[in-house]
């Protein structure tokens, strides 16, 4: 794909906006080959998602952020906006536990050029994906996580993750709970994968809950991390039918397959700057 600029931009809704924004790129030049918007009837939010060819334009990224910000002062007076450079290489670090099916999946897709990352480490609280991570040519840290006060751990998180200055941070199944002060620091860039369709089934086991209540869908939903558990913005989401013959052991199996499928959209969403956070809901321009 040709370089592209990607544009994302919020504000309160009002008559002349998409005008002013394709007024602004057509005066330097630029060619827009891909847009979107959405306006929100409840909350009167605007946002729109557009790609521009950058060959098309005369000024560098850095120029065009500061040109692009006085047009955004001008819209409204609080806006949210991006925009990113597609030359630039996104990066993302991986935290797992034991379980490897999310971890072995991504992986795939890089190792494919499916997802065009880099991945300079991936993180575990126990060894046991070492060998997996390893074999695809990435350093594995592994920090244990002892019983009782684990802030040295997160501590020790904390920093690996930071010195590889990720653009996600991706908890594929990682299994602990983030402590709020990061949360808030990786606001917007820590990405979970729930094993079950949320709101329902919060928390641990939630295919244990799933089969105690008899259900006939279950499912797995990629959301943001924030500091209420597995209550932040959903970005993806999708199901799958099980029976009443189906054991927690196989709705486990089966599930896991749904869990691959919705954090792989989702990151690839994340990295490309397809979704908009506006409060604690989403706007997924997934095309």
């Amino acid at each position: 794909m040709t370089r592209r600029y990607v544009i994302t931009f919020g504000c309160p809704d009002r008559v002349g906006i998409v005008a002013s924004i394709a007024t602004f790129l057509a005066e330097l030049g630029g060619m827009i080959v891909e847009a979107a918007y959405h306006t929100d009837q409840d909350t009167g939010w605007f946002f729109t998602r557009q790609e521009i060819d950058a060959a098309t334009l005369p000024i560098d990224v850095d120029e065009l952020r500061t040109r692009f910000g006085e047009v955004a002062a001008r819209l409204a007076e609080h806006s949210d906006w991006q925009i990113m450079d597609t030359a630039s290489r996104r990066r993302v670090v991986i935290l797992v536990s034991r379980e490897g099916h999310c971890l072995y999946d991504i992986l795939g897709r890089v190792a494919s050029g499916e997802l065009d990352v880099d991945v300079p480490a991936v993180i575990g609280n126990h060894p046991d994906l070492a060998p997996i991570t390893e074999a695809h040519g990435i350093r594995f840290h592994h920090v244990p996580f002892p019983p009782g006060d684990r802030s040295g751990a997160f501590a020790a998180v904390r920093d690996l993750v930071e010195a590889a200055e990720p653009h996600a941070i991706v908890l594929a199944r990682f299994m602990q709970i983030l402590p709020a002060q990061l949360c808030e620091r990786w606001a917007g860039r820590a990405l979970n994968i729930h094993h079950s369709f949320l709101p329902s089934f919060v928390g641990a086991k939630p295919y244990h809950q799933a089969h105690q209540r008899g259900v006939k869908l279950i499912g797995a939903t990629c959301h943001y991390v924030t500091a209420e558990l597995d209550a932040g913005p959903i970005i993806d989401q999708d199901v799958i039918r099980v029976g009443h013959a189906d054991s927690v052991t196989d709705m486990v199996r089966r599930g896991r397959d749904i869990e691959k499928v919705v954090l792989a959209r989702g990151l690839r969403w994340h990295l490309e700057n397809r979704i908009l956070v506006h409060g604690n809901r989403t706007v997924v321009f997934q095309y």
